[in-house]
């Protein structure tokens, strides 16, 4: 294996990885749980430690900087997924601040929009939420002015009907 600036003897970087990966991965997954994160972290400790080699590969145990590192990984990985857990855990029991409850007709329109194919919904969406010209929508989408508008009359004449319906079943 040729590294920028790391030389390719038989005790170099890539020997190194053959004999301690297996290892590193074993003490990942038991430390985490996990095999595959496991291995991602390993990975990633190797990935930090090629720049280094031609320095790390001098200490005393490179293996044990590199579990170092790893381990710290892992740890700081786990860490960050317990509190993005907790945090959206938090997040759900807590209203939000000046929440007002849905108007009825707007949840009617976004039912009705989620029915209409997404090229319709697009230029209805984007012309009537975004109020764009036909033609800044067809630039937009990149599509010709005659598409829109036929898709506006079409998604209209769907949305019309839709919502006919919702207020009958009302």
């Amino acid at each position: 294996m040729r590294v920028i600036g790391v030389t390719s003897d038989p005790g170099d970087l890539s020997a190194f990885y053959r004999r301690t990966c297996p290892g590193l991965v074993g003490l990942l997954a038991s430390i985490g749980g996990s095999r595959d994160e496991a291995e991602e972290v390993a990975h990633d400790a190797y990935v930090s430690l090629l720049p280094r080699w031609g320095q790390i590969r001098e200490y005393n145990d490179p293996e044990a900087w590199l579990r170092t590192v790893a381990v710290r990984a892992l740890v700081s990985r786990q860490r960050r997924a317990r509190v993005r857990t907790l945090g959206l855990v938090r997040l759900a029991h807590e209203p939000f601040p000046h929440a007002r409850p849905p108007n009825p007709d707007s949840v009617a329109v976004a039912e009705a929009l989620q029915n209409l194919p997404v090229g319709h919904r697009a230029v209805i969406v984007l012309h009537h939420g975004l109020d764009l010209s036909v033609e800044d929508v067809a630039a937009e989408l990149q599509v010709p002015v005659g598409t829109v508008k036929s898709r506006l009359a079409r998604g209209r004449a769907a949305m019309r009907l839709l919502l006919a319906e919702e207020e009958s079943r009302a």
